[in-house]
């Protein structure tokens, strides 16, 4: 994410981002205990909400962690935060941990409260160098834990993998379990091959992307034939396109891939016209809001 924007939300106050104090003793700071979401706004308004807050009610539900709010609530203080930081193009950040225990002790607290937390940043436009020349990315072994479905803050992994993959000069890693590719350090996954959209199926090895939704419901609703499956490593290298999709760079190509070109190097028909629909859902979901 980009530098913050000054205004965050904090505990039920909203506050200027640089005096929010966390204890040391929150169990987010302590153990990773926490989940978070990730929600791009354009032109202030928040993208496929609801589906962001299914997604978080399925991580709380998945650690054990009530929910402290309910779906208008949260659409209520995001659209404030939003509001506040000036509208725009923004990403919005949330993290809810289990709170603050008077001890450190990896069982639950019985009564401490979750701790929320939600800031936002300027959310920046697909750059032109991935638009025009797509991304350069090389495959890792998996090495994280076996519940990647839980959007967790505990991304020691991813963050380890994607430092590697950025030492070697690429912009993402694609991690490869059991000689499946499932998805990136940070991203969604889908190659095209033999004229057929692939992307893996929802599971505990990934994350259930959002803006992967998306993609796939522009595939169906335009005739782009399509399918959820498993990615073979070998067929990763063979296929004619690979993109990949995040709710702050969209959908985007690859166009190297551990350092041999895909095709002809350049971003490839099926990704413009994907990256076309994209822009057009967009737009159709800000003129259809009042």
């Amino acid at each position: 994410m980009a530098e913050p924007l000054p205004t965050a939300y904090f505990n039920g106050t909203f506050l200027p981002l640089a005096d929010v104090r966390i204890s040391p003793l929150d169990r987010g700071f302590l153990f990773g205990d926490g989940i978070y979401e990730v929600i791009p706004a354009y032109n202030g308004r928040l993208f496929h909400l609801p589906e962001h807050l299914e997604r978080l009610q399925y991580s709380l539900d998945c650690i054990h962690l009530e929910n402290p709010l309910v779906q208008a609530e949260w659409s209520s203080l995001l659209d404030k935060l939003v509001a506040r930081n000036g509208s725009g193009d923004q990403a919005v950040y949330l993290q809810l941990t289990r709170g603050v225990d008077n001890v450190r002790d990896h069982a639950f607290p019985t009564s401490a409260p979750p701790t929320v937390f939600a800031m936002s940043a300027p959310l920046a436009k697909l750059s032109q160098r991935l638009k025009t020349r797509g991304a350069k990315i090389m495959t890792l072994e998996d090495i994280r834990w076996q519940r990647c479905d839980i959007k967790s803050v505990a991304l020691l992994g991813n963050v380890l993998l994607r430092q590697q993959a950025t030492d070697l000069g690429c912009d993402e890693a694609i991690l490869v379990r059991s000689g499946h590719a499932n998805e990136g350090t940070a991203s969604s996954l889908f190659i095209v091959h033999k004229n057929l959209l692939i992307t893996p199926p929802k599971s505990s090895d990934l994350l259930p992307s959002i803006t992967r939704d998306v993609v796939l419901a522009l595939a169906r609703d335009n005739g782009i034939p399509m399918r959820e499956a498993f990615i073979p490593l070998e067929q990763l290298r063979e296929a004619e396109e690979v993109w990949l999709a995040s709710s702050t760079r969209e959908v985007y190509a690859v166009t190297e891939l551990d350092g041999r070109k895909l095709g002809n190097g350049e971003p490839g028909p099926l990704w413009r016209h994907i990256y076309d629909l994209f822009q057009r859902h967009k737009a159709e979901l800000l003129s259809a809001r009042p």
